[in-house]
C-alpha cells in the first residue's frame, strides 16, 4: 500500500485491497480474527441442544445488507468503511462507520473494527454481523479476540444457521483455543413468528452454561430447561450432545418405554450408538424387562460402494420361562437374527437378500420385536410371518427380470404347511420395433416349491375341525365343494411357462377400430403330490407330468361416436371380443397355488386370460362385450361408465371346473353366460369422486358383489366413505352376505393441526369391528401425535382371530430428540 489516510472522508467511502506486506499484514492477521468468530457461530449447526438469552429468545432481524463482492482472489481482503485510521504510535488500525470486510467468502460488517498490533487483539462493537460462506450469520453488540482466536468473548450473540437453527447468548467467553462457555443461552430449531417477531417461539432450551469442548467436539449443557411457547416444562440438570461438525458420534440415544404384556412385564429401552468408521456403524440396544430381565437387542450397518447391509441379533436368557408355561417360550435361552441386503452390479441389475432365524416361532410376537409401522409410526400391527429371500432383479427399457428364492417363517407354529419357494423366476420383454406391423411381447416364469403338510380349510359349519377334510376316499365325488378346500398341497411342484403375444391395431375409414391379436402358452409341469389323509379326494397323488399348450387367437372391435357440445364432449364405445382357442387341459387336477384369487367385474371383463395366476389358464371360446362411455366437461370434471358380459361360446368352461379350492365357483363366469358387470365413475372437480362397480346375476339381476365410493378432498379436511356389500360364496367359504361399510377422513382445525381416523362397520354383524383414531401437530421444527388402534390380528398360540388394542404418544423437536411410547393389548374375540 503507497498511502495511508487519517482523518475522516467526508461522505466518501473508503476501498482498500490488503495483501500480505506491510501495514497489509496487520489488516490481514485483522481478518483472521474476525474469522475465529465464525468459529462461534460454527457450531451452532448442531443436531441437538444448546443455549438461550437470559429471558427469552426473540428475533428482530436487521434491515438487509448488501452481498459481499467477490474478492479478486483468495489472498485478497476488502475494507470499505467511512474512515480507515492506522495508528503509527500506538500501531493500531481502526475502521470506522459502516465498516464491512470481506475475504475468502466471510464478511464482517460492525460500526467500528479495531486492530491492536501490539496486543494482537481484534475488537468490533456496534450491531455486528457476520455471514461466513455456508450462509450462517452471526449477530453481536460486542466482539472482543486475540488474533489466532484463542481467546476473547463476544457479547449479546445471536447466531442463524442455514438449516433454520437459531441461538442466542448474553456472552460467549473463549479460551485455550478449545473452550467455548455460552452463558445465559437459549436454542430453538422454530422460526420466529411472522406476526410477532419478539413472541417465545413454540418450542426453546434453555441453559445458564454450555461448554464447546472443541476437541472432543461436544456440547455440554448445565442447568437446562425445555420451554413451550415460553413457559417451562422439562428440567435437566445435565446433558451433552455432538457438536454440529459431527455428523455422527458415539454416544447414548433417547431412552424408550415398552409396554410389554403379562408375561414379559414392562420396561425401558436405551439404546447407545457406536459410530465404528465413517462407513459402518452399531446400535446396542438392551431392553429391561421387569419379569424377564436383560433382552439384548443389537444392530449393525455397513455401507459400501455399491449398496449397504445390515444385520440384528436378540438374545434373553428368561429370568421367569414359567410364564410361558405350555408354550415354546418356556425355555432358558430365546434369541433371534435377522438381516438384510441390497447390491447394485450396474444401473440395470441389482441383487439382495432378507434373512431371519429363531430359537423359536413365538419369540418375535411374545416381545413385539417384529414391528410393522405405518409410514409416520403411529401404531404396530404384528405380522403373521417373515420372510428370508435371496433375489436378482433387473430392469431394462422394455424388459424386466426378476429371480428369487423364497422361505416364509411362520409364527403360527405351523412350518410344515408354509411352503419353500426354491426359485421362482420372471422375465417379460416388449420388442421395440414391430413384427408383422404389431407390438410383440414375450413373458416367461419358472417356480420350484414345496410343501411339506397339506393346508386343508373347512368351510362348512359342521367341518369345525380337519376331521372332515382328511377323511380319505376312493371316491372323488366323496368330497363336495361346501366340505373343505385344499389350500396347500403336499409335495413338490415345479412349473415352466412360456408365452408369446402380438397385438395390432387398424382405424378403418369409418373410424372403427379393428385388434386383431394372437398368443401362444406352452406350460410344463412335474407334480408330485404327497398320499396324506384325504389329500387324493382333491389331487391325484403321486407323480405327474404334463404338458399344456393353450394357443389363442382373437380379435377386438371398437366403434367410438363423439358428440361434441357446446359444455362437452361425450363418447360412446361399444365393444366386442371374440376369443378362439382350445380347451383347458389338466384342468382341476394339478396343484394351484397363484392363480387362488377370483374376482370378476368390469376391470377384467376384457382380459383375454381372467385367472390371476399362471397355474391355471382359461380355455374354451369365449366372446366379451359391453359398452363404455365418457363424458369430459370444458369446466372440469368427468363421467364414466361401463356395461357388459361374457359369454362362453364353446368347448369346457374353465371356471366351471371345480379345482383343490373352487377357484372359478361362485365367480359369475361359471356359467354359460356369465353375471353382469357395470361400474361407474363421476368426478365434477378434483374435489369430488363418486364410484360404483357392481356385479348383478345374469337372470335375476340380484346384486352378488356391490361396492359404492365416494371421496371428497379439500384444503382442510378428507373424507372417503366405501360400502360392501358380497353374496354369500359357499363354495369358497363364505357362507352368508357379507355387508360393510368403510370409513376414513382427516380434518386440519389449525394450520398444522390434524385429526384423523377410520372404523369399519360390520352391517351383518351391526358392530364396529377396527378403528383408529389419532391426532397430530405438524411443522417444521415440532411434531406432536397420539393414535389409538384396534384390529383383528393373528396372535401366538391362539387359533381365533385376536382384536389388539395399541395406543402411541408421540413428540419430536427438530434437531434434538424424538421420543415414543407404545401401550398395546389383545383379547380374543
Amino acid at each position: 500500500m503507497t498511502a495511508v489516510h487519517r482523518g475522516p472522508v467526508s461522505r466518501l467511502t473508503r476501498r482498500i485491497v490488503m495483501r500480505a506486506n506491510g501495514f497489509g499484514l496487520s489488516l490481514r492477521r485483522l481478518m483472521m480474527a474476525v474469522a475465529a468468530v465464525a468459529s462461534l457461530g460454527a457450531l451452532i449447526d448442531v443436531a441437538a441442544v444448546a443455549p438461550a438469552s437470559a429471558q427469552s429468545f426473540t428475533y428482530n432481524p436487521l434491515p438487509p445488507r448488501p452481498k459481499p463482492p467477490k474478492a479478486a482472489n483468495d489472498n485478497q481482503m476488502l475494507v470499505q468503511a467511512t474512515e480507515v485510521d492506522y495508528d503509527y504510535n500506538n500501531s493500531r488500525v481502526s475502521a470506522v462507520g459502516n465498516v464491512q470486510l470481506f475475504y475468502n467468502g466471510t464478511s464482517v460488517e460492525a460500526d467500528k473494527v479495531i486492530y491492536d498490533q501490539k496486543t494482537k487483539r481484534l475488537h468490533a462493537e456496534g450491531n455486528i454481523r457476520m455471514t461466513d460462506a455456508d450462509g450462517k450469520i452471526t449477530y453481536a453488540e460486542i466482539m472482543d479476540l486475540s488474533d489466532d482466536y484463542r481467546d476473547g468473548f463476544v457479547d449479546s450473540l445471536r447466531v442463524d444457521t442455514a438449516d433454520q437453527t437459531r441461538m442466542a447468548a448474553s456472552r460467549a467467553d473463549r479460551s485455550s483455543g478449545n473452550y467455548t462457555v455460552f452463558e445465559n443461552g437459549v436454542y430453538t430449531a422454530c422460526a420466529p413468528c411472522k406476526d410477532d417477531p419478539k413472541k417465545p417461539p413454540l418450542w426453546q432450551v434453555k441453559g445458564a452454561r454450555i461448554i464447546h469442548d472443541q476437541q472432543e467436539k461436544m456440547l455440554y449443557f448445565e442447568t437446562a430447561q425445555i420451554e413451550f411457547f415460553g413457559v417451562p416444562l422439562a428440567y435437566m440438570p445435565y446433558f451433552s450432545t455432538p457438536d454440529p461438525t459431527v455428523k455422527r458420534k458415539s454416544g447414548f440415544l433417547m431412552p424408550g418405554y415398552v409396554s410389554g404384556t403379562t408375561n414379559t412385564g414392562y420396561g425401558v429401552e436405551v439404546p447407545y450408538y457406536w459410530a465404528i468408521a465413517p462407513d459402518m456403524d452399531a446400535t446396542i440396544n438392551p431392553r429391561f424387562l421387569s419379569r424377564q430381565g436383560v433382552l439384548l437387542q443389537g444392530e449393525f450397518r455397513q455401507r459400501l460402494i455399491d449398496g449397504a447391509y445390515q444385520i440384528r441379533a436378540y438374545g434373553i436368557d428368561q429370568l421367569d420361562p414359567g410364564a410361558f408355561s405350555g408354550q415354546p417360550g418356556d425355555k432358558q435361552f430365546r434369541g433371534a437374527v435377522d438381516t438384510k441386503g441390497q447390491f447394485a452390479l450396474n444401473d440395470k441389475w441389482v441383487w439382495g437378500w432378507d434373512g431371519v432365524l429363531m430359537s423359536d416361532y413365538y419369540f418375535f410376537s411374545d416381545y413385539r420385536l417384529y414391528q410393522y409401522r405405518d409410514p409416520l409410526g403411529s401404531f404396530l400391527l404384528l405380522p403373521t410371518e417373515a420372510l428370508s429371500q435371496l433375489y436378482l432383479t433387473g430392469v431394462g427399457n422394455r424388459s424386466f427380470f426378476d429371480a428369487r428364492t423364497m422361505y416364509w417363517l411362520s409364527y403360527s407354529g405351523n412350518q410344515s404347511q408354509v411352503p419353500i419357494v426354491y426359485p421362482v423366476i420372471d422375465y417379460s420383454n416388449v420388442l421395440n420395433y414391430p413384427v408383422f406391423g404389431g407390438e410383440f411381447s414375450y413373458k416367461t416364469n419358472f417356480v420350484n416349491m414345496s410343501r411339506d403338510q397339506a393346508v386343508f380349510d373347512p368351510i362348512t359349519t359342521i367341518a369345525n375341525t380337519n376331521s372332515l377334510c382328511t377323511t380319505a376316499s376312493a371316491d372323488p365325488l366323496a368330497r363336495t365343494p361346501s366340505q373343505c378346500l385344499l389350500r396347500g398341497f403336499p409335495g413338490t411342484y415345479t412349473r415352466l411357462t412360456a408365452e408369446a403375444q402380438w397385438r395390432k391395431s387398424f382405424t378403418d375409414p369409418l373410424g372403427q377400430i379393428w385388434t386383431p391379436f394372437a398368443s401362444l402358452r406352452a406350460d410344463a409341469i412335474n407334480s408330485s403330490v404327497s398320499n396324506q389323509p384325504g389329500v387324493s379326494n382333491y389331487l391325484p397323488v403321486g407323480d405327474t407330468q404334463a404338458f399344456r399348450l393353450m394357443p389363442t387367437v382373437g380379435l377386438e372391435y371398437r366403434y367410438p361416436f363423439i358428440n361434441i357440445q357446446p359444455w362437452g364432449s361425450t363418447t360412446v364405445e361399444p365393444i366386442a371380443q371374440i376369443i378362439i382357442r382350445p380347451n383347458e387341459t389338466y384342468a382341476g387336477k394339478l396343484p394351484n397355488e397363484d392363480a387362488q384369487s377370483m374376482v370378476f367385474d368390469a376391470s377384467n371383463l376384457f382380459s383375454v386370460d381372467k385367472f390371476s395366476g399362471y397355474d391355471r389358464v382359461e380355455g374354451g371360446g369365449r366372446a366379451n362385450v359391453g359398452v363404455q362411455s365418457t363424458t369430459q366437461f370444458d369446466k372440469g370434471g368427468a363421467v364414466k361408465a361401463l356395461f357388459g358380459q361374457s359369454y362362453q361360446l364353446f368347448g369346457m368352461n374353465s371356471f366351471a371346473v371345480q379345482d383343490p379350492i373352487n377357484t372359478g365357483l361362485n365367480s359369475g363366469l361359471d356359467k354359460p353366460r356369465s353375471d353382469y358387470v357395470a361400474s361407474a365413475s363421476y368426478s365434477p372437480n378434483s374435489t369430488y369422486t363418486f364410484s360404483v362397480r357392481s356385479r348383478m346375476d345374469e337372470q335375476t339381476w340380484n346384486v352378488q358383489r356391490f361396492e359404492a365410493e365416494g371421496r371428497a378432498n379439500f384444503n382442510r379436511w378428507a373424507v372417503s366413505v366405501l360400502y360392501g356389500n358380497y353374496a354369500a360364496q359357499p363354495e369358497l367359504g363364505y357362507l352368508t352376505r357379507r355387508e360393510g361399510i368403510l370409513t376414513s377422513g382427516s380434518i386440519k382445525l389449525a394450520t398444522n393441526w390434524v385429526v384423523s381416523g377410520s372404523a369399519r362397520w360390520d352391517l351383518e354383524a351391526n358392530k364396529i369391528n377396527q378403528y383408529v383414531l389419532g391426532a397430530g401437530y405438524v411443522d417444521d421444527c415440532f411434531v406432536l401425535a397420539a393414535n389409538y388402534v384396534t384390529s383383528y390380528s393373528y396372535s401366538a398360540g391362539t387359533a381365533p382371530p385376536v382384536l389388539s388394542h395399541a395406543f402411541m404418544f408421540q413428540i419430536g423437536l427438530r434437531t434434538l430428540a424424538t421420543s415414543s411410547t407404545t401401550s398395546s393389548s389383545a383379547g380374543l374375540q
